[in-house]
């Protein structure tokens, strides 16, 4: 027995039986796969015929794959990407966000305090003119006013670092 799985013809005629059985693509790893299940049975075992061993194990080999591949679609496979990308920045740009954070830090404390406050409701809270006048109990034109005096220092300020 031992010295039948030396004989390449063995092994042609045992991969062309296979090859009936499954796919033409996936016979060469099928039979691959039933060597190996061959060998671990046949350590405790004692195998009789191991043309017919193998073929089986091989046909074995190939439903056990498309089970898996039916139950693993592509939508699957997908969304395991999509759970394992890792979608934290890189570090440059955590640091140039910082960098960035903290010179608009600067330029904001250069502005008076009521202007900055009115800013930041607009620009951070995303209120409308006529709430941030309601709640501060100003006119709107006073609001648009401040925005306009931060827009215009903060364009300066930007002028200036580029410069």
């Amino acid at each position: 027995m031992e010295e039948e799985l030396r004989d390449k013809r063995f092994w042609r005629r045992v991969l062309t039986k296979i090859r009936r059985n499954v796919h033409h693509d996936d016979a060469e790893d099928a039979l691959h796969s039933a060597f190996l299940r061959l060998h671990r049975y046949r350590r405790d075992h004692c195998v009789d015929d191991n043309e017919a061993f193998l073929i089986r194990a091989a046909r074995n080999v190939a439903i056990d794959g498309f089970r898996r591949q039916e139950r693993f679609t592509q939508k699957d496979f997908d969304e395991i990407c999509l759970e394992l990308a890792d979608s934290s920045p890189l570090q440059d740009e955590v640091f140039e966000t910082r960098a960035r954070l903290h010179y608009i830090q600067q330029c904001l404390d250069q502005l008076t305090p009521r202007t900055r406050q009115i800013f930041e409701m607009h620009r951070l809270d995303n209120l409308k003119y006529r709430e941030i006048a309601e709640r501060l109990g100003i006119s709107q034109s006073a609001v648009e006013k401040h925005i306009a005096k931060a827009a215009l220092f903060i364009g300066q300020w930007a002028k200036k670092r580029d410069a």
